[in-house]
């Protein structure tokens, strides 16, 4: 009887070639991982980051101003008071791999800043494309620039204060994208157990993919 193969816990299970490298410093480009977090504008970017990074992470969050009424909006969510202007940046490592560093990159969401997507997407493996039921919406221009870099993604649904209407299925559709081939996850970003357990499913999505793009 075959066994069932188990869920894998860190980058080593997906990953089991990454080795320590002596003498390597922990952030060389040999063994740091680069991963992308996109969505509409005030859909829970930095929030994500800021809930798994194992350092203070790196924001440019600014405060918004009149200047900005008519561009940014505020509909779905009236109370946001800040926007990412550049990126927002956090770090981890993993138990088992000390050598082995993900890096987590926030692009900024509003259209006026999609042109450094390009540049903060080079080097990535992967992404997280993070959506929000009240804005839909504000997900297509992410799941349309990764689809276009050929770069796979994971779509993760943040469920503000655990209000889950829309079932993974639903989601899918309502994005036209296929479930079978890009995962969607409902999460809180604010949880950090929700976080890991997207970066998990991301980094087996990535390994899939490129089995399938090189069989």
């Amino acid at each position: 009887m075959s066994q069932a193969t188990p869920t894998p816990t860190s980058l080593s299970d997906l990953r089991p070639d990454l080795k320590p490298i002596d003498h390597r410093p922990p952030a060389s480009p040999a063994n740091t991982v680069k991963i992308l977090i996109a969505g509409g504008f005030g859909v829970g970017k930095t929030t994500m980051v800021g809930a798994i990074s194992e350092i203070q992470p790196l924001s440019t969050e600014e405060t918004l101003t009149q200047a900005s009424a008519g561009i940014d909006s505020l509909t779905g969510v009236p109370a946001k008071a800040t926007t990412t202007v550049a990126m927002d940046f956090g770090r981890i490592t993993f138990e088992g791999d000390p050598d082995a560093v993900l890096m987590l990159f926030g692009t900024p969401g509003q259209d006026r800043f999609w042109f450094m997507w390009e540049d903060l997407a080079s080097g990535a493996i992967g992404a997280i494309v993070l959506a929000d039921t009240r804005r839909l919406d504000g997900a297509f221009p992410a799941i349309d620039f990764f689809e276009m870099k050929k770069l796979p993604f994971v779509v993760a649904v943040n469920c503000f204060d655990g209000l889950r209407t829309h079932t993974p299925d639903e989601i899918a559709s309502a994005l036209d994208i296929d479930p079978s081939v890009i995962p969607v996850i409902m999460i809180d970003a604010r949880a950090k157990t929700d976080v890991r357990q997207v970066l998990l499913t991301l980094l087996s999505h990535v390994v899939d993919h490129r089995r399938r793009t090189h069989s």
